[in-house]
């Protein structure tokens, strides 16, 4: 959980956001640690959002003839 939202890849944010889930869901956590891994978990969440975004738009550009497909 060290390395910064903003530097990892789709599949490492991905992977951590998951854990994030399972570690608030099983409810072992203070107050405290709950918030700071929830805020975390966004961070992540927006991380995989954005990426999502990023390819999507690249694939749209990526098409045959210059044509956008709507996904």
């Amino acid at each position: 959980m060290s390395t910064p939202v903003e530097e990892l890849t789709f599949e490492a944010a991905l992977q951590e956001l998951e854990s994030v889930v399972a570690q608030l869901e099983a409810g072992d956590l203070t107050l405290e640690a709950s918030m700071a891994l929830f805020e975390r978990g966004q961070k992540l969440a927006e991380r995989c959002n954005l990426q999502l975004e990023q390819a999507t738009l690249r694939v749209e550009q990526l098409t045959a003839d210059g044509e956008i497909i709507e996904m």
